[in-house]
């Protein structure tokens, strides 16, 4: 407090002297009549002149006024400047407390006889003299006494809180280890983001009693650091935040606040009210309350009754400037704090309201506005206050020399071994160092420090006593105070980790900079010598460790109090023994910790908890004691774990040993946490670390310390087994989700780092090779959970990206550790030059990085310097990007000089980094030193990119590899361009330079061309956008005449503008001969221009192309150049005209070759019918073939009629294009009669809207295609058309698509059809037709003898072709896809069905509805060997049994019931059988012979349904039941059917897991079968079965694909195979993983007595050489073979032609599969050789092998040969040159399937696939995905699709085609499948 001044005439006038300032600055914010009320105590004289002029009393004469009054009052009698100061203080506000005391101290209160009357006020106010007619009366002697007394009270209550807070202050740092001082904490200031709207309400500076306050910014996030006593200064009148970790602090720092306040310090001022609340001790505050109640029955009561309350109610909601409301723990408050972002309405302080709305009224200044105050909380709380903070500061960690420090402290000075020892074990430690970051924490470490040390030496001493531990033992328990009140905020933001640690900077002396830890070689941490103490591997170890640290301070249940003498052996089994020791208090324990966090609760009442485990705990220190004060006021003991983390690790012990927490909670609890904060989260109060715990727990190193727990719940080891296991199967899950964020793969890796799971870790980088970790503040334990998933990864392309995430220099060094990073990226502005150096520095321990991004950070040419030594090191490093920095010209060259060093460079980035010309230049001028570079490319100031050659390239290229140069938008001047072209003189051989952008006049262009004979440019040199003038034009025109390497020059100087000049390559003077080119077209020339450009050309004999085009030449300019004509001797094309272009062609010889097509175009034109005749009669006289073309003409239809005349008496025309000139159905069927005229006509296309042609040949045809699409072909229209083409010759195709048909005319059309003459088939697709045009179509089957097939689809994808058949086969087939039909379509179909001869198939997809069970019954089955597939959705499960069994009793004549997945297939018997042959069910089941339930969806509990009908057929033969859900029951049930059916030959059990029981009923009639298929089976019993296969002398068809055989088993099988001399097809595919040489041998050998072997797969054998050659050995006995697949079977390219060779003897080969080896040119050139003699050979699949170029050619031979091909699959053959096999197809009429896909092939691929297109009619899909195919290849194949109606599918997908195209051409045609599926 200020001293007493005493009230004597000096004093009081030298107070005001000295105060007058900031008495000023007061006044002047009062009111007028505030003023004017103090200037009555003057006399009138004084201050007469401003009571004259009414304007000296506005704002602008204020200040003289006020000036005026206190000179005055300075220099008067004591007595009147004490009633001066007195009506100050009563009349004025906003005084600041400290000036208020100072100046009513020294005027006096008592004296009241110096306080004028209030009748001597009247009559000064009487006596004005007129100078003012009324005015406000002075404040009331009454209202200025009880001011007096409010300021006492007040003053009263501050003195009783500053007792109260030192006493807490006293009573909290008892036993404190380490000083807690403000200005030795840091704290990093945080952006606020205040509301818009909010008022500032910052007092001024007097009110902050003279301090200066701090300016609020945006400080960044973590990136900056002050104390924490700096950083609260300026914060009056503001709300600021501190967050903080729990265990940091906060709570102590807060109270250490108060004690500074208290004591006068500190930037509170002491003239202040400091309140001091806990959001804890707010949650007991349930029902609402007001202020006065808070403040008086929660915090403090004054001594002086209700009149002391009320004066400090009074005083503080007048000068609520002159209080600190600090908060502490908002993390903890239960309720929500309301937000009033529009209007802040203050409230009624005297209601009372919830705590809540109190709480927020505060904050959101609606309750004392201006107040200072101060809220604690966590980083993840921080969003509920944004917009309501001022300030936000963020407490830092402990750095290790705080944390060397409180080591020190801790285990004090009398035992300095083992104080060394404590603080090198815990440096050691990431764990532990990462714990000890947060000071609650640091103090736990410490205590298990001690416990493991002591315990190592008691091992190292035998367990003799210490000679101090005892004094130990007391200075633990000095310090176990320590560790309580540190928990005593027992919240924090991750427990485990350091979430904000302090900068390793130094900072000027206030600070230590952190000091290196040596570290070894093999883990990263430093070396404990004094002994060999292994720390915990994990966090879950090292709290395992804790959790026996605290329980061996235990006393003996004996209760004498003494310490334990029993010591536990240090090793692997102390924690388990100490444990073990406590399994019923643990249990009790864990059990109050789960409960606790059920209900979120950390505090727990003493009645909440077993006194025993009470008083225990409290003994050892797991809990603490908190008093609070209920709601009725009293005191109460409560208790929390001495850190939330502990509480959650006791949690996670309870869920891992513990029946009470069942799996689902536990699934509800196990999520990963990101580190990204938003306003939905849900509020919680724990670290969210339990997860953590429970996967480290699931560790096998923790599994007996659970069992030992869980013997307590009586749970065994299996149990505890079993919950681990849960606990891993949902980590793996995580691990292999693709669509967690950075921050929670960064928590994943911790969760995988804590399971110690290599298998787990594997997985996190299996689906995401690259991990991006963006914004997040990194610390080394988080880079070492890192560490240990990556290395695990079991591949070597791993990458990390780090975007704006703040680190230390340290975990750079830990990031070292990871050895299988591939790639390395670094983005942000926080990294600089030191953080380039420390990178540097640890570069050349990746050794397997090869690409490194440090872009968009701060680096300079210092930082690129270090980068460079560090880059040196690394040799295999392919990838450098370094855009985005500030290097500049210097730091650019320092990269360039590594170049020659690093061999295996691909690709450099040096863009936007500041840089000039010189840059530029020098990366030219180090291509002459770094030869491998092969291309420099720089745009403006954006993009600077170096290319360098491959390794690859410069060793198998055949001629000299050369380099470009791009260096575009360069707008350099005369003597930069020169400087340019000095360097570019000295670089080597080009093939491409590329100055575009340049914007140059003609003396740059001139400069230019002057120095281009002296670069060495072999291809072309590029300058588009640099020449924008015709006087430019002209200069770069004369190179064709003066430099005689260019031979093309083009320009377009129109937008955009187009400049490239081409040079002879690799020939400086090229020969006589060499033809050249000029092309101009776009430049605006003119006649004038013209000259100028010809004048330049001179006699440039050599031109022989000069594209004069899309200029202003005219007449004049035609004329000039016509006569410039002759001297352009070699001239063979020429182009030229404005709107109407004229083209000259020249022959290159004078050669009369009659069969030189010639083309006479007319183009978007009127033509009038006699200029068609006269032209087609000049063009009659012609001897060549031409082509005439009339495309986008307006052709009238006597025009049309007259073309038609002239016609066929153009014997020359090969073709008549007509595109978008034939736009009306009348148009079109004239030229369609063509046909009918011409015998020469092929095709005839007609479409308004595409092309529209008529093709010619030179003799006469047989047949003629016809499409005529887009039409309205309505009615009369269609008559015609039928009648032109029942006229005309035979048809090959008839396509009518497109032309709104509808049923009408379609029916009209299907009446015709008999009378059309058409051989292969008819298009009716997208005709809008309904169910009744379907049928309509449907029935040419029964009405046309010829029609071999009928598809129609009414769905999105509308299809209706009828096919013709071609060939003797009188089969028949129906398609129908999304028909809809209906109950009457259901029994006209039914009757075309059942009346249609010689049907063979019909196939109904998502057609019948819900009706299919209904058109069953409709049928009759009559057609012998029909077979029917119906496919509906809802065919599965329940209803695929009810419809089998509807099936089964629905006709005698019905063979085969199966049902695949959702698809119905019935098979009519081949003899009929009638009703009257049979009676009852056996005339209903009498037929059946096959029955099958594949992958539908069938369990256990259905097939007991039909049991009775299975054993009631007879005949029954074959029987599938594969892949459905019947499980090992379900098998059994089967196996138990199947001995009572006695004709039985045919099993597949496929997909199931056969048991012993099932295994023996099977093997009862094993011997029966003549098939069995068990692949996908998993065999307990397999050994005995497999040995009854050996009985089996009849079986011809066995399959165990993907069955896993052990060793024996297969050697089983090689016997049971000697024995099998029957078998014709044998499936061995993927019987086992890993199978041994012996293995192979031995079932090769086993098959060699199979003579009539058809059908062998050994697909996944890797039987390599050993295996082929064997085998080859064996291929020439089968004769019959038909099918052979040998996919993946490491066959080399020898042993594959090998191979080939003997297959050469089985000339009934048909389908050969060698996918997945080693097969090359060898093989494939043997392909060539020996298919020719393979002529049944259909299917062919050798994807997945490396075929080459040269191995395609060879295939395409043999392709030519294999007339009977259906499907090819070159997936993958590692090459894009397929075209030679495309073009083979052609030769292939029965090709179906043709896969070509991830070939990387071009668009040269699919133009041959769209011409070999119409020429494979059968062709249903084609695979061309994964290559690099763009919109103009995928345009090709649409136009070719109309070719090939039976086409299906072409896959698309990830190819290099855009959205856009991509969404344009699905919509043209759906069979362009783009997507992946």
């Amino acid at each position: 407090m200020d001293e007493e001044v005493n009230p004597d005439h000096e004093n009081v006038n030298s107070v005001l002297a000295q105060d007058s300032i900031e008495l000023f600055h007061i006044l002047s914010s009062q009111s007028h009549s505030v003023i004017m009320e103090l200037c009555q105590m003057m006399p009138s004289e004084a201050w007469c002149q401003y009571q004259l002029d009414p304007s000296s009393s506005s704002a602008a004469g204020r200040p003289e006024l006020i000036k005026t009054m206190l000179d005055y009052f300075r220099s008067a009698s004591a007595r009147k400047c004490r009633n001066f100061l007195q009506s100050v203080c009563f009349s004025c506000e906003n005084i600041p407390m400290l000036l208020e005391s100072r100046l009513m101290s020294v005027a006096g209160y008592d004296n009241t006889d110096d306080v004028p009357s209030p009748a001597a006020e009247d009559v000064s106010l009487a006596n004005t003299d007129g100078c003012e007619s009324s005015r406000p009366a002075v404040t009331s002697l009454e209202q200025r006494l009880i001011k007096r007394p409010r300021i006492d009270h007040w003053e009263q209550y501050i003195s009783e809180v500053k007792k109260f807070l030192l006493k807490r202050w006293e009573r909290l740092t008892a036993g404190l280890v380490r000083e807690v001082q403000l200005e030795n904490v840091w704290v990093s200031p945080r952006a606020a983001n205040r509301s818009r709207d909010r008022p500032d309400q910052t007092p001024g500076s007097a009110d902050r009693g003279g301090r200066t306050p701090e300016p609020d910014g945006d400080y960044g996030y973590l990136e900056s650091r002050v104390t924490l006593e700096a950083f609260l200064q300026g914060c009056m009148g503001k709300v600021t935040v501190l967050v903080g970790q729990t265990g940091s602090g906060k709570t102590l720092l807060t109270s250490c606040l108060g004690q500074q306040w208290a004591s006068g310090l500190g930037p509170i001022p002491s003239s202040f009210v400091f309140v001091l609340l806990e959001f804890r001790q707010l949650n007991l505050l349930s029902h609402p309350l007001s202020l006065s109640e808070l403040l008086f029955q929660y915090y403090l009561p004054p001594t002086g009754g209700e009149d002391a309350k009320r004066a400090i109610i009074d005083y503080l909601l007048t000068n609520p400037e002159q209080s600190c409301w600090v908060l502490d723990g908002y993390d903890e408050f239960h309720g929500k704090l309301s937000r009033q972002e529009v209007q802040r309405k203050p409230l009624h302080l005297e209601d009372p309201l919830p705590v809540a709305d109190l709480i927020s009224g505060l904050l959101n200044r609606q309750i004392l506005p201006g107040s200072t105050v101060l809220v604690t909380c966590r980083v993840r709380d921080l969003i509920d206050l944004d917009g309501i903070s001022d300030k936000v500061g963020q407490l830092l960690g402990w750095d290790q020399d705080e944390i060397k420090e409180y080591v020190d402290n801790f285990f004090g000075a009398k035992d300095v071994a083992l104080r060394e020892q404590a603080a090198q074990l815990l440096l050691s430690s990431r764990h532990l160092l990462a714990m000890s970051s947060i000071p609650a924490l640091c103090n736990i470490c410490c205590i298990c420090l001690e416990h493991l040390l002591l315990q190592c030496r008691d091992k190292d001493t035998g367990g003799a006593p210490m000679p101090d531990e005892k004094g130990s033992k007391a200075r633990t328990d000095a310090q176990e105070a320590e560790g309580a009140q540190m928990s005593r905020e027992a919240r924090g933001e991750e427990g485990n980790r350091r979430g904000n640690p302090a900068q390793r900077k130094q900072e000027d002396g206030k600070r230590k900079g952190s000091k290196d830890v040596i570290m070894d070689g093999t883990n990263g941490r430093p070396q404990l010598t004094p002994t060999s103490l292994q720390v915990p591997a994990t966090l879950t170890q090292v709290y395992l460790t804790v959790l026996a640290s605290f329980l061996s301070r235990a006393p003996n249940h004996g209760g004498d109090g003494k310490p334990k003498t029993k010591r536990f052996p240090h090793s692997a089994v102390t924690t388990l023994t100490i444990l073990s020791q406590y399994q019923s208090e643990l249990c009790e324990l864990s059990q109050l910790a789960w409960r606790g966090l059920e209900e979120s609760k950390i505090l727990f009442l003493k009645e909440e908890i077993p006194q025993e485990v009470l008083k225990f705990s409290l003994k050892i220190g797991l809990l603490s004691q908190v008093e609070l004060r209920r709601q009725d006021g009293i005191l109460a003991n409560a208790y929390c774990f001495i850190h939330l983390t502990v509480q959650e690790f006791l949690a996670a012990l309870r869920i891992m040993t513990s029946h009470d927490v069942n799996d689902t909670q536990l699934k509800k609890r196990f999520s990963l946490k990101t580190r990204w904060t938003t306003k939905s989260d849900q509020k919680t109060v724990f670290t969210d670390s339990l997860y953590l715990y429970v996967c480290g727990l699931a560790s096998s190193e923790c599994t007996p310390a659970l069992v030992e727990l869980a013997k307590v719940s009586g749970r065994a080891q299996s149990w505890v087994q079993k919950r681990q296991d849960l606990v891993l199967t949902l980590l793996k899950t995580m691990c292999n989700s693709n669509t967690l964020t950075g921050p929670k793969i960064l928590q994943l890796c911790h969760s995988v780092q804590e399971s110690q799971s290599h298998q787990l870790a594997k997985q996190v980088f299996g689906v995401r090779p690259k991990l991006e970790l963006r914004n997040i503040w990194l610390l080394p334990n988080d880079i070492e959970a890192l560490a240990f998933v990556v290395n695990s990864a079991d591949h070597n392309d791993i990458g990390l990206d780090f975007g704006a995430c703040s680190m230390e220099l340290e975990c750079l060094i830990v990031l070292a550790r990871c050895q299988g990073i591939h790639n390395l990226s670094f983005h942000s502005r926080k990294y600089g030059d030191k953080f380039a150096e420390k990178l540097s520095s640890v570069l050349p321990k990746f050794t397997s990085l090869r690409k490194l991004e440090f872009s968009g950070a701060s680096l300079t040419a210092t930082g690129a310097a270090s980068l460079a030594s560090g880059l040196q090191e690394c040799p295999h490093i392919t990838d450098i990007n370094i855009s985005d920095n500030n290097l500049r010209d210097e730091g650019i060259s320092r990269i360039a000089e590594i170049f020659t060093k690093l061999q295996n460079l691909s690709n450099v980035a040096l863009g936007r980094n500041s840089t000039t010309l010189n840059a530029v230049d020098c990366l030219i001028k180090t291509m002459s030193s770094c030869l491998n570079i092969q291309h420099v490319h720089a745009e403006g100031i954006k993009d600077l990119t170096v290319t360098f050659f491959q390794k690859s390239d410069m060793n198998s290229h055949k001629s000299i590899l050369e380099s470009t140069i791009s260096l575009l938008n360069q707008n350099w001047n005369k003597s930069e361009m020169q400087k340019l072209a000095e360097s570019l003189a000295r670089c080597p051989a080009l093939s491409v330079l590329d100055l575009s952008g340049g914007q140059w006049d003609e003396d740059i262009l001139r400069t230019l061309t002057e120095f281009l004979p002296k670069f060495s440019i072999t291809d072309k040199l590029i300058i588009n956008d640099s020449c924008s003038s015709v006087e430019g034009l002209v200069v770069l025109t004369a190179l064709l005449s003066d430099y005689p390497p260019v031979m093309e020059l083009h320009v377009r100087l129109q937008f955009p503008v187009k400049v490239s000049i081409v040079f002879a390559r690799g020939r400086e003077k090229p020969a006589s001969g060499i033809s050249k080119s000029l092309c101009l077209s776009f430049c605006n020339l003119y006649p004038a221009d013209l000259k100028s450009v010809l004048r330049c050309l001179g006699t440039s004999s050599d031109l022989t192309m000069l594209d004069l085009s899309s200029n202003c030449l005219g007449n004049k300019g035609l004329k000039k150049l016509l006569d410039f004509l002759p001297r352009l001797s070699k001239i063979q094309e020429i182009n030229g005209g404005g709107k109407e272009e004229v083209s000259l062609k020249f022959c290159p010889d004078e050669s009369d070759d009659k069969q030189q097509l010639k083309m006479f175009r007319v183009k978007d034109s009127s033509i009038l019918p006699s200029d068609i005749t006269k032209v087609c009669r000049k063009l009659v006289q012609s001897r060549f073939h031409w082509e005439l073309e009339l495309s986008q003409c307006s052709l009238t239809d006597k025009a049309i009629k007259n073309l038609l005349k002239v016609l066929p008496e153009m014997t020359s025309l090969q073709r008549l294009n007509v595109r978008q000139s034939i736009t009306s159905a009348t148009d079109a069927l004239e030229l369609v009669s063509c046909s009918n005229h011409s015998q020469r006509v092929t095709s005839v296309e007609l479409s308004p809207q595409g092309d529209s042609f008529i093709n010619f040949d030179t003799v006469k045809v047989e047949q003629v295609s016809c499409r005529l699409t887009h039409f309205c072909l309505k009615g009369d229209h269609l008559k015609k058309l039928l009648e032109i083409l029942q006229q005309g010759p035979q048809l090959s195709d008839l396509d009518l698509s497109s032309n709104q048909l509808e049923d009408e005319d379609v029916s009209s059309f299907v009446h015709s059809l008999p009378r059309l003459k058409i051989s292969t088939y008819v298009n009716l697709s997208n005709n809008r037709l309904t169910q009744q045009g379907l049928l309509a179509v449907a029935s040419t089957l029964c009405t046309c003898a010829n029609v071999s097939g009928v598809e129609v689809s009414l769905g999105e994808e509308e299809r209706c072709l009828i096919w013709f058949r071609q060939n003797e086969t009188r089969e028949k087939t129906l398609r129908i896809r999304e028909g809809s039909l209906k109950h009457e379509h259901l029994i006209r179909l039914a009757e075309i069905v059942s009346s249609c001869p010689h049907l063979a198939k019909v196939e109904l997809n998502h057609s019948l509805l819900e009706q299919t069970e209904h058109f069953l019954q409709l049928l009759s089955f009559s057609q012998s060997g029909c077979v029917f597939s119906i496919e509906e959705r809802w065919i599965s499960a329940e209803k695929a049994v009810r419809l089998m069994l509807h099936c089964l009793q629905l006709n005698s004549n019905i063979q085969t019931v199966r049902i695949h997945q959702n698809t119905l297939h019935l098979t009519s018997s081949t003899a009929l059988t009638t009703d009257s042959d049979l009676s009852g069910n056996a005339a209903q089941s009498s037929a059946i012979k096959k029955i099958g339930l594949v992958d539908c969806a069938v369990n256990v509990y259905q097939l007991a349904a039909i049991e009775s009908v299975i054993l009631s057929c007879p005949f029954l033969t074959e029987l599938e039941f594969s892949h459905n859900s019947l499980g090992v029951e379900g098998a059994e049930f089967l196996c138990s059917v199947l001995p009572r059916l006695p004709n039985l030959t045919s099993l597949s059990l496929s997909g199931h897991q056969i048991s012993e029981t099932a295994a023996q009923n099977m093997t009862r009639f094993l011997p029966c079968l003549r098939s069995l298929n068990l692949s996908h089976c998993v065999l307990p019993g397999g050994l005995q079965l497999i040995e009854a296969l050996g009985q089996c002398v009849i079986l011809e068809d066995l399959c165990l694909d993907f069955v896993a055989l052990n060793e024996e088993s297969r050697m089983c099988l090689a016997r049971a195979l000697k024995h099998i001399n029957s078998i014709r097809r044998l499936r061995l595919n993927e019987i086992v993983t890993a199978m041994d040489n012996l293995s192979v041998l031995d079932l090769l050998a086993a098959t060699k007595g199979h003579a009539h072997l058809e059908q062998i797969e050994l697909g996944g054998w890797r039987m390599a050489c050993r295996g082929i050659e064997e085998l080859n050995r064996l291929i020439p006995n089968w004769k019959e073979l038909r099918k052979i697949k040998l996919s993946k079977n490491l066959i080399s390219d020898q042993s594959g032609e090998k191979l080939l060779e003997a297959l050469k003897a089985c000339s009934h080969l048909e389908e050969l599969c060698l996918s997945d080896n080693k097969l090359g040119i060898l093989t494939a050139a043997r392909m060539a050789l020996i298919f020719p003699s393979l002529t049944h050979l259909s299917v062919l699949d050798i994807s997945l092998n490396h075929i080459d170029h040269e191995g395609s050619n060879s295939i395409s031979k043999a392709i030519m040969c294999m007339k009977n091909l259906k499907k090819i699959n070159l997936t993958s053959v590692g090459t894009s040159e397929l075209r030679p096999v495309v073009a083979s197809l052609a030769h292939c009429p029965l090709i179906q399937e043709v896969g070509l896909g991830w070939n990387n092939c071009r668009d040269e691929v699919a133009l041959e696939v769209a011409r070999v297109l119409p020429f494979c009619h059968t062709l249903t899909q084609i695979d061309l995905e994964c290559n690099s195919l763009s919109a103009s290849g995928a345009e090709a194949l649409l136009k070719a699709l109309r070719f090939c109606p039976a086409l299906q599918l072409i896959r698309l997908w990830k190819n290099k085609i855009s959205d856009g195209d991509v969404h344009r051409l699905g919509l043209r045609d759906r069979r362009m499948n783009f997507s992946s599926t």
